[in-house]
């Protein structure tokens, strides 16, 4: 949106003027005077620059600046959106947007499809994963590099959008013209069953349809047959407080405490109830969770933690025990602020990091496990607070090696996929593709021709150990036998794939996967192979142990 320069300098004398009556009505000793003082500080410092700066002042972009340097200073979940920004707002909190159904990503210079929608208008013109998109209504991308692709891709359903793509495989870009549509993003993801009598119910948000996709994929899997739940909320960051609530109460019986919020507006805090009755109370569930679950999906698992209705599996949550509400804005604007901070039923606050007293830095500091207190669950199990939820059963995820993670910082999992996409049609169904010792024969030697840079820890002390020496007698004796055993410590590439082969095999599998059989298949590797499904459906069949767990009484 356009300011007119005239109005501006106007808007700022009738801030000033409000300053002023603020001046005029209030005790100076109450904190209102604050409040106008800096307000017409503020104002007066704009109207300064905007009157004598050298350069021509855009007031749009200095006040969004100032805005969001205020509200940085608080939490990162005090937000203001710019009218820009509100169709970004919507399709975050009703999961709907208009456009043909892609995640484009910044992959290796260029703009890449890294998420196609299943059965969206992109999908069936024949796009897919890896898919370079040059051009957008005759916009050539990377020319205009503060030009966001996604916004130029997104417009009213029924309208056309012209883009220019090179497709994997293909030697020249070819021009699609797809129809936009609305787009509806899923929360679940994956509903099936996955072992006999094993239901799987994959959340990937809490947008508006969370509570409404949950309670119709649990009432198919219940039709299927389904015995035991696993619910999956990893990596789930969470989302409308309502909809944590009401998928709560699919399992909880109507009329029990789920959350309660407190805040300094004393009229706002609430307690929140089941209102409906439970869609199942019986069915043994267990909850995966690990340190990207947070906000909404803390509360589930905590809820159903809390009252002994589930068994919470994988690794400590993210710790979001933070409410936030929308606030309505001039000129359709939003702000989105932090009011509360939630109490689940055992009277925990999972919130891990403490925005109040911050570090001299500037950063959050964390709460310290010897300040956490204790509570105790419906069964009289402990649980404690300030730092997220602690699972009932652990599991261990080892942290990936430097060399993993340099291959998906650089994208060449990604790269590779796309590239053997373009050369091969098809692999392997979901259900049975492997990688196996001649595709990873063909990404060592792709590898070792692209443009790859790693050096090995091993080869980074070396160095360090040649340089602290360099000054020293010995420094030419020692560089002389280290380069005889340069073979040794020098960053091999194909040794390093070999070295960590075990956790770079699942890896590309899933990426590989993704290209070819998109969400879908990829839902179909994971019940198949990921070590955290695998655990819980090997503890849903040991319902002793499943039902000690839950019963163990800690509570004096």
């Amino acid at each position: 949106m356009r300011i007119n320069p005239r109005s501006f300098k106007h808007s700022f004398l009738g801030l000033i003027l409000i300053s002023g009556l603020f001046l005029a009505f209030t005790n100076p000793g109450d904190r209102f005077f604050e409040i106008a003082k800096n307000l017409d500080i503020y104002a007066t410092v704009f109207k300064e620059l905007n009157t004598y700066y050298v350069d021509e002042v855009d007031p749009k972009k200095s006040i969004e600046t100032s805005i969001e340097a205020l509200l940085k200073s608080f939490d990162p979940y005090t937000v203001y959106y710019p009218e820009s920004e509100i169709d970004e707002f919507l399709q975050m909190t009703t999961g709907k947007y208009q456009g043909i159904g892609i995640i484009l990503s910044d992959i290796n210079q260029s703009h890449r499809i890294s998420f196609i929608e299943e059965n969206s208008p992109a999908h069936k013109a024949g796009l897919g994963i890896g898919d370079q998109i040059i051009s957008i209504n005759g916009t050539k991308l990377g020319e205009t590099p503060e030009t966001d692709p996604s916004v130029l891709m997104k417009g009213s359903a029924g309208s056309f959008v012209n883009i220019d793509v090179m497709q994997v495989g293909k030697t020249a870009p070819q021009t699609f013209s797809i129809k936009r549509e609305t787009v509806q993003i899923k929360n679940v993801v994956n509903a099936s069953i996955i072992r006999p009598g094993v239901g799987y119910i994959l959340l990937e948000d809490f947008n508006a349809s969370a509570a409404k996709e949950v309670k119709t994929a649990l009432l198919e899997l219940k039709k299927q047959g389904m015995q035991k739940l696993i619910l999956d909320l990893r990596n789930n960051p969470g989302g409308l407080l309502t909809q944590a609530i009401d998928i709560c109460n699919l399992f909880i019986p109507k009329g029990a405490k789920i959350v309660e919020t407190r805040g300094k507006v004393e009229e706002w805090n609430k307690s929140y109830q089941a209102l409906n009755q439970a869609v199942d109370t019986e069915t043994p569930i267990i909850v995966l969770i690990n340190n990207r679950s947070a906000s909404a999906a803390e509360i589930v698992a905590g809820v159903l933690q809390d009252y002994d209705r589930a068994v919470i599996m994988g690794q400590k949550s993210f710790g979001k025990g933070l409410v936030q509400v929308t606030r309505d804005l001039p000129y359709r604007t939003k702000m989105k602020i932090t009011t509360a901070k939630y109490y689940i039923p055992s009277g925990r606050c999972i919130q891990a990091l403490d925005y109040k007293h911050k570090n001299a830095d500037g950063s959050a500091k964390a709460f310290q496990d010897s300040s956490a207190k204790i509570f105790y669950t419906q069964n009289g199990r402990k649980v404690v607070d300030g730092g997220g939820i602690v699972p009932d059963q652990l599991t261990d995820k080892k942290p990936l090696s430097g060399f993993s993670q340099a291959l998906l910082t650089k994208d060449m999992l990604f790269l590779f996929a796309s590239d053997y996409r373009g050369s091969r049609i098809n692999i392997a169904p979901a259900e049975n593709f492997a990688v196996d010792a001649d595709i990873m024969a063909k990404f060592t030697t792709w590898l070792g021709k692209s443009n790859f840079n790693y050096e090995a820890p091993v080869e980074t002390q070396v160095k360090k150990i040649l340089e602290s020496t360099r000054e020293q007698a010995e420094y030419a004796e020692l560089s002389e036998l280290l380069q005889k055993q340069a073979a040794q410590w020098k960053t091999n590439l194909e040794r390093e794939l070999k070295l960590h082969a075990q956790e770079i095999t699942p890896l590309l599998e899933q990426e590989m996967i993704m290209h070819y059989y998109l969400q879908k298949g990829l839902n179909t590797w994971s019940t198949r192979k990921d070590p955290s499904i695998l655990a819980a459906v090997d503890l849903l069949g040991k319902p002793a142990k499943f039902a000690s767990i839950l019963s163990r009484k800690e509570k004096p």
